[in-house]
This record gives structure tokens, sequence and C-alpha cells, in this order.
């Protein structure tokens, strides 16, 4: 990889050489894979979402709940053949399906590990939506279920938290592509999703108006019948103080009703709301190498 542009960071280093944005090399590299049943109940099921979570990340928000792999660069490398073996182990441990955990700058690895045989359950792409359409294009036919974060609609907000100002459009876009090569979304008998996109919103406290604008560019374009969505509350404060002192304090319950009733007045009744008491930092694994 002499010249990394995977991400819209397009950083353009040779990563065989130095780490890119995202904290990372050209190694595949992976802190965790197991089941993992804290996910939406389409995505969970009842036998767990075979989730491996790969190190880096191209986002890296200052909020982030997985920055021990975010930026704290824990990890194992492995090879192709070892990723496809944990795809092996998780499906016989009984999982529903195959989530890949924060993949977008292993995109051409993970393909290659997908290409060599269809898996015998839905492979999910659980990212930021920090990616460029370009590169999810070599993921088309590989991918079943696409579940992006739609984080920001506020440039400025994408600015102070993630470094990222171009975050809304860029996201936006690379949900699109996901659209488009998905279509509607489609379930089983039992209520497990088979294909399609589900998006994710994480409100912030004190930035719920971010949360309103976010509902209404999903809305604008797309109805539940195309795509789910996923309205969450499990923000949970970092350990150590941000400079943003909203941040460091849990969502209020006004807060998430005023963002709650704004989804359903706009007409969105296919998707999920999390229980306020969701935000618990038990939710969050271990990232300690087990399974890689």
């Amino acid at each position: 990889m002499e010249t990394c542009n995977l991400c819209p960071r397009r950083c353009g280093v040779d990563r065989n050489a130095v780490r890119g944005f995202c904290g990372v090399g050209e190694a595949l590299t992976a802190a965790r894979a197991g089941l993992h049943f804290w996910e939406e109940p389409c995505i969970s099921g009842t036998g767990g979402s075979g989730a491996v979570f790969f190190s880096g990340c191209n986002l890296r928000c200052v909020f982030c709940q997985n920055r021990a792999i975010s930026r704290g660069g824990c990890g194992k490398e492995i090879t192709v053949t070892r990723l496809r073996e944990i795809f092996d182990e998780l499906i016989w441990q009984g999982a529903d399906n195959i989530n890949l955990v924060t993949p977008t700058h292993f995109t051409d690895v993970i393909a290659e590990a997908l290409s060599a045989e269809k898996l015998p359950v839905p492979v999910v792409w659980n990212s930021s939506a920090y990616e460029e359409p370009e590169t999810l294009k070599r993921l088309e036919g590989l991918v079943d279920i696409y579940l992006p974060d739609y984080k920001y609609a506020d440039a400025a907000l994408a600015a102070r938290f993630s470094r990222a100002p171009d975050y809304p459009a860029k996201a936006w876009a690379a949900i699109r592509e996901m659209v488009r090569q998905r279509g509607d979304w489609q379930m089983d008998e039992d209520g497990m999703l088979l294909s399609g996109v589900l998006i994710r919103h994480l409100v912030l406290p004190g930035h719920t108006d971010n949360t309103l604008d976010v509902i209404d560019r999903i809305t604008d374009e797309y109805t539940d019948d195309n795509v789910l969505f996923s309205l969450m509350s499990q923000y949970t404060p970092p350990e150590e103080p941000l400079p943003f002192p909203e941040l460091n304090r849990r969502l209020t319950k006004e807060e998430y009703d005023r963002a709650v009733d704004y989804l359903y007045l706009c007409g969105w009744e296919n998707g999920y709301v999390q229980e306020l008491s969701s935000a618990q930092s038990e939710y969050t694994p271990d990232f300690d190498g087990t399974g890689v």
C-alpha cells in the first residue's frame, strides 16, 4: 500500500513504512473476536453477533468508547488466512452473522478474506460511515448488511469532536453507496436482518439539535421502508475529563425524550430506540485479544 487513500483522510502514506491517521500500518490487526450481544436485536439475535474488533480508526472521536483500540494501540497482527479462520470459529460458536467493527482502514484485506468463499451467515460492515464510495464499491457482493453511524449533520461539531469538518457530506455519500448496493432492508421470519442498511446515531449531551438535523437529513431522502434507524442513548463520559464540559456528563432524560419525540413526529416506526439506562460502560468489551 504505497499510497493509502482508502478513507476521506487521504493520508497518502505508505503504510508499510509509517502509520496513517488511523494509527495502524498495513498489517491486519484485531483486538478481539467473540459473540457480542449488545447490538440491535436484529443483529445480535439469540446466538450473538460474531464481532471482530479491528485496531485503529480513521475518525477517532474525542468521546470514543472503544478508545483502547481506536487510538490505544492494542491488538494483534493476523494474516488473511487467520481472519478467515476466525470467521469460521465464530460461526461454529453459533454467531448469527459476522460483524466487522471499525474495518474501513483494512478494506482490501478484509475483502480478500470474504472473497474466498461465501459465508453461510450475513456479513455486517459496522463503521463510522467516514468512508469513500469508491472504497465501498470494493465490497459489493461481499457485505450483506451495512451498519453505519451518522454522527453529525453539523460540520462545526464534526470538526470540534472528530477533526473531520467534511464528515456530514462524506458520511452521507458513503451511506448512499451502501443503500445503492443493498437496497431496501430485508428480515427473516425471526426478525433477523438479512440485508440492507441500518443507520445508527448516538445522541450527544448538549447537542440534541444535531440529532434533530440528522433525523431531518435521513428523512429527506429515505423512509423506514428503505433503511432502518437506531437512536442511541448509550453515551458514557470518559474516565478522564474532556475539554468539552457537556461531554463530561450523561444524557439527560429531557434531551433524549426530545430526540425520541422528534423521531416519531417524522414518521419513523421501523427501527430501534434505546432505553436511557443503556448508558453502561459494561457494554464495552475487554479488548484483550480474546478469539484472535
